[in-house]
């Protein structure tokens, strides 16, 4: 049996979809179901099911509202709901996945990728608690996936992709940052790595997994727009200040996720087949 906490996210609905696919067993939950920031129902509800495995999905990713009216609920989502999740998980004898985010890097790196035990230093509280998250799993857990991702969209959700593609309904001309360089990941490739690493019992530990290859947002809008004849014109983040400071480059490296035989696709060839479903 395997519990998903979030399991009606973007990254729930398509590790649902998926796992139905493969005829797993899972239960799937919602904040309504189990409320990870409630310590003692998260207890019984967890030792009560004694999963195999727990899917961490739920988190708060409101990145800017982080910063103001939603740092309470972000630290007693990311932080307190992963502990009680950890926790629980640690008594029912299960293994844990924990999605994790590039954040928890200062994105200051020159050149080169960030390796999985790179020093962390996040420069939002989004990164900030997400990290805290990841520190809850490794003090209490022992058997523990910590995937770290970036940049997500999917058919699921509210994200990057389906945001270029309503403005350009309605604009002509578009401004994206280009100063910002990451990598894209599609959420069924993500959930799909987090099938693999319990399916080919992995080493525990912390993986990076996105798509291949890096772009700036930039790249990547101009991307989802060629065939549209909106004109997608790049500006400097200073142009376009928001309120949780984004890391300037968080390339990480895939080399963990890659060495253990799990084939990852290039970030044009998953928008290409993202593009392909919505229609």
């Amino acid at each position: 049996m395997i519990l998903l906490t979030g399991g009606n996210g973007q990254l729930g609905t398509e590790l649902r979809k998926l796992l139905d696919e493969k005829g797993w067993e899972y239960i799937s939950t919602d904040a309504d179901v189990l409320d990870i920031t409630d310590a003692e129902k998260t207890m019984d509800y967890i030792t009560d099911l004694k999963p195999e495995l727990v899917y961490h999905c739920a988190a708060y990713t409101a990145v800017d509202k982080a910063e103001d009216e939603g740092k309470e609920l972000d630290e007693k989502i990311n932080v307190d709901g992963t502990r009680n999740v950890a926790k629980a998980a640690k008594a029912a004898g299960s293994k844990l996945v924990y999605i994790s985010t590039d954040y928890v890097f200062d994105g200051t790196r020159k050149d080169g990728m960030y390796q999985v035990d790179d020093k962390t230093n996040p420069q939002s509280e989004y990164g900030r608690t997400k990290l805290l998250g990841e520190k809850a799993v490794q003090e209490i857990m022992d058997d523990y996936f910590i995937i770290r991702t970036s940049w997500v969209f999917g058919i699921y959700g509210h994200n990057f992709v389906y945001t270029m593609q309503r403005l350009a309904e309605t604009h002509k001309q578009l401004t994206v940052v280009n100063d910002q360089y990451g990598r894209p990941t599609w959420t069924r490739t993500l959930a799909e790595f987090m099938t693999f690493v319990v399916e080919k019992e992995a080493p525990f530990g912390v993986y990076h997994l996105s798509n291949e290859n890096s772009c700036s947002w930039y790249e990547f809008a101009k991307e989802i727009l060629k065939d549209t004849e909106v004109e997608v014109l790049p500006v400097t983040s200073e142009e376009y200040p928001q309120k949780a400071k984004r890391p300037q480059y968080s390339v990480m490296d895939l080399s963990k996720a890659k060495d253990l035989g799990f084939k990852i696709p290039t970030w044009q060839e998953a928008l290409e087949q993202f593009i392909k479903l919505e229609k």
